[in-house]
């Protein structure tokens, strides 16, 4: 079977349940189809390089997908359909990357020199504050 690496991306003021809800959907329409997802990523709200539809920002997602072309065509027509989807892209990949992706790997590494700037400097906000009463 094709395998695809697939991302949207949906408006800013939609909630992020809202954005979980498309996701059980359109993983819903592939596997109906006789294709799975085999990752999804969500790499949450990011700004974006221009506006589209009056957006500047977008939720984004990544799905890993296995399924035959007619299901993956299937999923890209309902999305066209959505008013909450600004852009999708669908590209054929010769084997899928079990590994986290660049933007996830993106995230943990700014996490983790927040978490070590935060020990460094004291642990956190009011760490120099006296407690006086």
């Amino acid at each position: 079977m094709p395998l695809y690496e697939h991302i949207f991306m949906a408006r800013q003021d939609v909630t992020s349940q809202q954005v979980e809800a498309m996701v059980d959907t359109y993983k819903a329409i592939i596997e109906q189809n006789g294709g799975k997802v085999d990752k999804t990523e969500m790499w949450g709200v990011k700004s974006l390089a221009y506006r589209i539809r009056k957006n500047r920002k977008a939720h984004f997602t990544l799905f890993n997908i296995e399924a035959p072309a007619p299901a993956v065509a299937e999923m890209e027509r309902q999305m066209r359909i959505s008013e909450d989807i600004l852009r999708f892209m669908t590209i054929r990949v010769e084997e899928l990357d079990a590994e986290p992706s660049v933007m996830m790997q993106k995230r943990d590494r700014d996490e983790r020199k927040d978490r070590e700037r935060r020990d460094r400097d004291g642990g956190g906000f009011d760490a120099g504050a006296s407690e006086e009463a």
